[in-house]
């Protein structure tokens, strides 16, 4: 999802907002990173949602199976398949679920 917001010499911060994955994937223009990261400079929200982001990944990232209880599995995986759109896959039909 590459977005390159020319309307604009300067962006605003919902500009800004849509470009951050692209910025941390290294996926901007050189012209939109240094637009980018002008808008950073001068403003604390974005910078802060920039650090939020950051440290999402980072805890993500640390996250193993044995940290989920089973529920969190049964959920999590409910939530894929139906990402997935895989059939069996509504509410109810994971574990925990209503029994028949």
């Amino acid at each position: 999802m590459l977005l390159s917001i020319r309307l604009r010499r300067d962006l605003v911060c919902q500009q800004a907002v849509e470009l951050v994955t692209d910025y941390l994937e290294g996926a901007l223009s050189r012209r939109d990173r240094r637009r980018f990261e002008a808008h950073l400079a001068g403003c604390p929200h974005c910078t802060e949602y920039l650090a939020q982001m950051r440290a999402t990944i980072t805890l993500t990232g640390m996250i193993t199976p044995d940290d989920l209880t089973p529920q969190m599995r049964s959920e999590l995986t409910d939530l894929y398949r139906r990402f997935r759109g895989e059939p069996g896959s509504g509410p109810g039909s994971g574990e925990g679920g209503p029994a028949n």
